[in-house]
Formats: structure tokens, C-alpha cells, sequence
């Protein structure tokens, strides 16, 4: 899969993606990272890829055609990308986009700068996503993020492909807790169930944890998460818990 970065800061979307998994899916072929530079787009000795606002105004906004020359050329090559806006006004990212992302074989990501975009250059993209209610001072971290995201669902680039079907949000809950050696640190002793071997009783103990997590800190997923008879029967029994009901 490649992920292509329209920046005016390539160096800033180099070494996120030299180390670790996503080194390592890059030196395999799994995935490919470029980072192009707007100014590469741009016209005249200076290369301008901003002006000053229309109607006044602080701070400065991208120039649309150099984003319009980029895309065309961009977008003229095979496979065809699809074209991800990054900017606060945008969809907030969530993990059925990891998903449905992963399914492309290429993405480009606008990176903005400056006060934003002139508005004509939303024209020109298939989406626009945001990482949430803020704002950063460009728009190379949230697109690292994203590639983050989809890249560890390409099949190949995890080392055990299972593990991403059991983190946090892949099935609409937060995932359970996690515990690794010593049985005991400063007196805080692992669940007795992980020791016990009993797998089913492993399984079940999990599942009523990411029930429990998700309803103390994110309850609003609850709405939306697929759940079976027995996680409601269990997600009651939490509840009243909660409440501090006997059952």
C-alpha cells in the first residue's frame, strides 16, 4: 500500500516511518511512504504556495492552484489514489476509517499550514478528516496518525495479525486489561483467572472487562458497539454494580 504526504515540510514525515513496524513493512514492500513538496507545485523563482486572505484578515491561506497541479499529476498515476484533506472543519477519525482505508491501495494526505485552505481546494479531495476538537500547527502529524492507523491493518505489516482484532475500538469497546510478568509488582498481584489455564474462564473475565472499561470511561461507545445477549446480561450486572445494587 502507498501512503503519499503533499507537504511544504517533507523532512518533518521521514523518521516516524524508518523505525519499528512501519520500518520494517517498508523495507519488506508492505507499505511505501512518500512525502512530495508542495513547492515542487508552486510557480515563479519563490515558489508561493500562499497569499494573504480576501476580504482581510489575519495569518495566510494556501494558494489552491499549486494543491489543483499537485493532485492532477498525483492522481494521474496508477493506481489511482484517494485524496484525504487533513483539517479541523474534517471528519473526526475513528477506526472503521482505519478500516475502510486499509482497503485502498493508495492514499495522498493535504497538509495544510497557515490559517487553512482556500475553500476551493475541498473541490479537489475525496475526504476530510480531523483528529479531534483542536487545532495543530499543520497538518503532517494528524496525516503520520492516520498512516499509523492504516498501516498496522495491512495484512502483513503486524507480526501476529490477530492482535489488531483485539485492540481497543475493533470491535466498539476499549480492550481488556493487559498483564505480562512478574505475578506480583509492589504488591499488586495479577488476576488469579490469567494464572489459572481455564481458557474459557480467560475469555469470559475478558470480555466482562472491556465491558466494564468501556462503561467507566468511554459509556457512549455502548450505543454503538455490537453486542450479543450475554454481554447485555453482563453489562446489566455491571451496571447495577455500579449502582451498587445486589443481584
Amino acid at each position: 500500500m502507498i501512503f503519499e504526504l503533499l507537504t511544504l515540510f517533507p523532512a518533518l514525515c521521514e523518521s516516524p516511518f524508518s523505525d519499528s513496524i512501519l520500518g520494517k513493512a517498508q523495507a519488506s514492500g508492505r507499505i511505501r511512504v512518500v512525502a512530495h513538496n508542495l513547492r515542487d507545485w508552486a510557480e515563479g523563482r519563490h515558489q508561493v504556495t500562499d497569499d494573504t486572505p480576501y476580504g482581510g484578515g489575519d495569518g495566510m491561506v494556501m494558494k489552491p492552484e499549486p494543491i489543483a497541479r499537485a493532485l492532477d499529476e498525483l492522481v494521474s498515476r496508477e493506481p489511482r489514489p484517494r485524496a484525504l484533506l487533513m483539517t479541523p472543519q474534517g471528519v473526526p477519525f475513528r477506526q472503521h476509517h482505519a478500516r475502510a482505508l486499509a482497503g485502498e491501495r493508495r492514499l495522498v494526505f493535504v497538509c495544510g499550514r497557515y490559517e487553512g485552505f482556500d475553500e476551493r481546494v475541498r473541490t479537489l479531495v475525496d475526504d476530510e478528516f480531523s483528529l479531534g476538537d483542536f487545532v495543530l500547527t499543520g497538518g503532517e502529524l494528524a496525516a503520520m496518525v492516520m498512516i499509523d492507523a492504516v498501516a498496522r491493518l495491512v495484512p502483513g505489516v503486524l507480526g501476529c495479525p490477530a492482535s489488531a482484532l483485539k485492540d481497543s475500538h475493533a470491535d466498539g469497546l476499549l480492550e481488556h486489561p493487559q498483564y505480562t510478568r512478574p505475578a506480583v509488582f509492589r504488591g499488586m498481584p495479577v488476576p488469579e483467572v490469567l494464572l489459572s489455564g481455564n481458557h474459557a474462564a480467560i475469555a469470559e473475565w475478558r470480555r466482562k472487562q472491556q465491558l466494564r472499561r468501556t462503561l467507566q470511561r468511554r459509556p457512549d461507545l455502548l450505543d454503538k458497539a455490537e453486542l450479543s445477549p450475554q454481554d447485555r446480561l453482563w453489562l446489566e450486572e455491571l451496571r447495577r454494580e455500579c449502582r451498587g445494587e445486589s443481584s
